[in-house]
């Protein structure tokens, strides 16, 4: 992974970069809060925005959803094209290279997950999740996951900088009326470091339903 980088850094080419030098950048699992978030609900169409290498794309596939992800860099969604056809899901799996600052959908989905939309380059993330929004069928489901605060390791890297947003900023920032809010909290995981370090992590959990 680059650690050195700028803000005028083009988006798609510093994550392009962060894909393009390393053989795998996530561990390939399904998000936990994901699995928490729509566990219970049926199966439809879904779309994943920015789904990286496609671990959440892959699982909800696995569940028999008709999943679609989008992601800036070609490099990760190819990974993830490859791991779905790999494990048979190809024809539930679907990836789009593009930008999410400038995509636009005309499709309807049951469900619209972001797990950790957020970059250290620019990212029109208010824009694209309501845009995104206006994607569900009635009835159906935005998941929003967010880093609620910064790794301890990533604290010890120096990269302190970032704000955060609390649910009820989330909300805010969503400004979606009409909407049911399902589930609006923080919640702690136990991760993993680089290194081997241990912690817990509080992620930000937004679900609504229109």
């Amino acid at each position: 992974m680059p650690h050195h980088h700028d803000d005028a850094t083009p988006p798609a080419d510093f994550w392009e970069d962060r894909y393009a030098s390393s053989d795998k950048v996530w561990s390939g699992k399904v998000n936990h809060a994901l699995v928490q978030a729509v566990s219970g609900l049926t199966p439809g169409r879904s779309l994943d925005l920015g789904c990286g290498e496609g671990g959440d794309v892959l699982w909800l596939a696995e569940q028999g959803w008709d999943a679609t992800g989008i992601d800036i860099s070609a490099t990760a969604t190819q990974r993830g094209a490859a791991a779905a056809t790999a494990a048979g899901l190809a024809d539930r799996a679907h990836f789009v290279a593009a930008d999410l600052g400038t995509w636009t959908g005309d499709d309807a989905y049951d469900l619209v997950t972001a797990s950790f939309l957020q970059s250290p380059v620019e990212l029109p993330r208010a824009q694209i999740l309501r845009q995104a929004a206006q994607l569900v069928a009635p009835g159906g489901h935005l998941v929003v996951i967010a880093h609620a605060a910064m790794p301890p390791w990533a604290k010890a890297a120096g990269h302190d900088s970032h704000d955060f947003l609390s649910p009820a900023d989330e909300l805010a920032a969503l400004d979606l009326d009409g909407w049911t809010t399902v589930t609006a909290e923080v919640r702690s995981r136990e991760a993993t470091g680089p290194d081997g370090q241990h912690a817990m992590l509080d992620d930000t959990v937004v679900v609504l339903r229109r």
